[in-house]
């Protein structure tokens, strides 16, 4: 057992005990909280598959940024969505919904900090159009010469009021699907079909780390790694990175490429990359106090 988990299991010992040995069972958690070891030890337990439910951790060219599973650890039990994609081929939360539909059929643990991954496999996804290429690249130039308040203020009410305002990811995709369809994203998802997995049909877990806590983690973390051969794995990143990629937005890589360019020093790039975490972490934090009321909450340390 992992240490992690181990500590989870002294905490919570009847609540974890008296999970479903086969119902699905999904985990939220910030980065750095310890979910995956959790997983790991709930799949192990039941045979379970552990099904990636992570946006950055589809991407074949990161392991150690993204915190991915080791090699010994995928080895030592099934696991699935990871590493797969490559850096340059789209991947939205439609493409992880298709892929994770015909794995429900055995037992699953699910496990991943993208919150909009498990909203859409709970209450369902809007089936909206493919944006096209121009568009995309028409909100990629504005959102550099503009900035997220430009594309928020033509959003609809509706839409404005539904999406977090704060993160650019969430503001751009908005603003495409209105520009690519004319009609808000709003109201797209209020005609969402049924959900493939129901939160009344999983146990469904969100880890909620103290926050002193969890940002000693996430120093912690960075350290570990950096010391793995984070650096090495950026520097082999560096031919043919563009900012505009999705798998782009790796914790740490921008910093870490503007190091490798002579734009900041290491101990700058380092400082702003646990920033840059921390910062994320509390975004996801807050998401998930706002979109996951009916899950059950373990509390940490």
């Amino acid at each position: 057992m992992s240490q992690n988990a181990d500590r989870f299991n002294r905490g919570f010992a009847l609540r974890i005990d008296s999970l479903s040995r086969e119902a699905p069972i999904l985990i939220a958690g910030p980065t750095a909280s310890g979910k995956s070891a959790l997983a790991m030890d709930l799949a192990a337990r039941d045979g379970r598959l552990i099904v990636n439910a992570d946006a950055l951790q589809v991407y074949d060219n990161w392991r150690i940024l993204t915190a991915r599973p080791s090699a010994a650890d995928e080895a030592a039990l099934p696991h699935a969505l990871y590493g797969h994609i490559a850096r340059d081929q789209p991947y939205s939360v439609g493409h992880w919904l298709r892929e994770v539909a015909p794995l429900l059929s055995r037992p699953v643990v699910i496990v991943g900090g993208t919150g909009l991954n498990f909203t859409a496999l709970t209450r369902g996804l809007a089936e909206i159009p493919e944006v096209p290429a121009r568009v995309r690249a028409e909100a990629d130039a504005r959102l550099a010469s503009e900035g997220r308040a430009a594309l928020l203020a033509e959003l609809d009410p509706a839409t404005a009021a539904r999406i977090d305002p704060l993160n650019p990811v969430r503001v751009q995709r908005a603003w495409e699907v209105w520009r690519a369809t004319g009609r808000g994203l709003a109201s797209w998802q209020d005609n969402t079909p049924t959900p493939l997995l129901p939160v009344d049909t999983a146990e469904t877990l969100v880890l909620q780390p103290e926050k002193d806590w969890l940002n000693r983690r996430i120093e912690q973390r960075f350290a570990a790694m950096l010391a793995a051969g984070a650096l090495d794995e950026v520097q082999k990143n560096l031919t043919g990175w563009s900012p505009g990629l999705p798998s782009s937005r790796a914790i740490g890589g921008p910093e870490l490429v503007a190091h490798l360019r002579g734009e900041m020093t290491y101990d700058e790039a380092v400082e702003k990359a646990i920033l840059a975490s921390r910062q994320y972490a509390k975004r996801q934090r807050t998401w998930f106090r706002s979109n996951m009321g009916a899950w059950t909450k373990l509390l940490l340390p």
